[in-house]
């Protein structure tokens, strides 16, 4: 018991500025998601899936596609090429970029909170397995996502809900334990 209370207690949300630039292996990339197909999933449907940004390549595509999708889609007079950068490196700066997607099923057998719910789910799993391999991680959810269907390959029933960015951590990464107290949140009745 105490085991898991540590590992969930100790999870942290490591941003990619975070990340040495050390290649995370494929068999772990492989362990992660093999842990995040175990997570609960109401009448069976699996609603996770996920698509893999690993080789500098792949990632570099992904970053070249955020940069331009930034500048389109900005406000001119909100344009920041800092701001291009620093939104646009984040996959390079990772380790392996993971893009998180939602598949309904066709019969929409289920509401689609409850299918968000798994993918989290999902995904919560991933990041306890990178946590436990001394991995950093996050989610983002950019409103960027929803204009990556075409780059993902997304078919029928799919959309992107976030991305889940991990790497190596740096020495001196640090990110705080913040919690408010548990009994301020429930009511027993």
């Amino acid at each position: 018991m105490k085991e898991i209370s540590t590992a969930i207690r100790q999870r942290r949300a490591y941003f990619s500025k975070a990340y040495t630039q050390k290649e995370i292996p494929i068999e772990i990339i492989e362990e992660i998601l093999e842990n995040a197909n175990w997570a609960p999933t109401h009448k069976r449907t699996e609603p996770w899936r996920y698509r893999i940004f690993h080789s500098l390549e792949a990632r570099q595509r992904l970053a070249d596609f955020i940069a331009s999708d930034y500048k389109k889609h900005a406000p001119a007079e909100m344009f920041s090429e800092i701001k291009q950068l620093e939104i646009s490196e984040k996959p390079i700066l990772s380790g392996c970029t993971i893009a998180i997607c939602l598949h309904r099923d066709a019969a929409e057998s289920l509401p689609e909170w409850e299918e968000v719910a798994a993918v989290a789910m999902s995904v919560q799993n991933m990041w306890l397995t990178c946590s436990a391999f001394g991995i950093g991680s996050y989610w983002a959810s950019p409103g960027f996502i929803a204009r990556l269907g075409p780059v993902l390959e997304l078919s029928d029933g799919e959309k992107c809900i976030g991305l889940f960015y991990m790497g190596y951590l740096k020495e001196n990464a640090v990110a705080p334990a913040i919690r408010s107290n548990m009994k301020e949140k429930i009511k027993w009745m």
